[in-house]
């Protein structure tokens, strides 16, 4: 059976791959018969998942997917410019001799797909990079606070994945900020990480 914290993990997985719609209702008994959990697992990870603000609780019905504006995913992205901005100046600060050559690796894999035109791949080495930044930059509180961000607005940054033209222009603004990180240079990190999220602020109001 599964305990709550994998089950937490297990839904927040299933929603941010859209296995469930936005409004869509959590109903307890399905969950559990899913997951193989306790009823009492499945509540647990629904109280967490709405303290992440992934679901809401309706009085007297229960749990549903909450729904994310685009509004909303604009003001996540502006405070994600912050916290972000600070893990890879941390991160070129702390980057080691041997931590770079997996770095290296990450960039050629970005031009790879962004040039085959995979954006699926191209999407989940985003993700890679944005990991390996927040880890190298060992600030946990930030990555605590990133993930939850993430999270809520992980279904806008999957669409903004394959809005028209955008792989070709988004690909170079992670370059630039491995680039910087590989050059221990923390100003040149931090202002390339901005430069990246500005531009994601500004596609998601031309979306909207």
């Amino acid at each position: 059976m599964s305990t709550s914290a994998d089950l937490t993990q297990r839904i927040r997985e299933a929603i941010l791959d859209a296995e469930f719609a936005p409004h869509q209702r959590l109903i307890e008994a399905d969950l559990s018969d899913r997951f193989e959990a306790t009823r009492a697992a499945v509540r647990t990870a629904l109280l967490n998942l709405a303290g992440e603000g992934l679901v809401e609780r309706l009085p007297n019905r229960g749990a549903r997917v909450r729904a994310i504006t685009v509004e909303e995913a604009i003001e996540i992205v502006e405070v994600r410019i912050g916290l972000e901005s600070l893990c890879a100046r941390k991160a070129a600060e702390n980057v080691t001799d041997e931590q770079i050559a997996p770095l290296v690796a990450l960039r050629e894999e970005i031009e790879t797909a962004v040039a085959a035109g995979h954006l699926v791949e191209y999407a989940r080495l985003n993700q890679e990079m944005d990991r390996r930044v927040q880890e190298l930059s060992g600030h946990a509180t930030a990555v605590q606070l990133l993930d939850r961000l993430r999270a809520q607005s992980a279904r806008h940054q999957f669409r903004l994945a394959f809005h028209p033209g955008r792989a070709a222009q988004s690909a170079p603004e992670h370059i630039a900020i491995i680039d910087a990180v590989i050059a221990h240079d923390p100003d040149a990190a931090e202002a390339a990480t901005r430069a990246h999220l500005e531009g994601i602020v500004r596609v998601l109001r031309a979306l909207d």
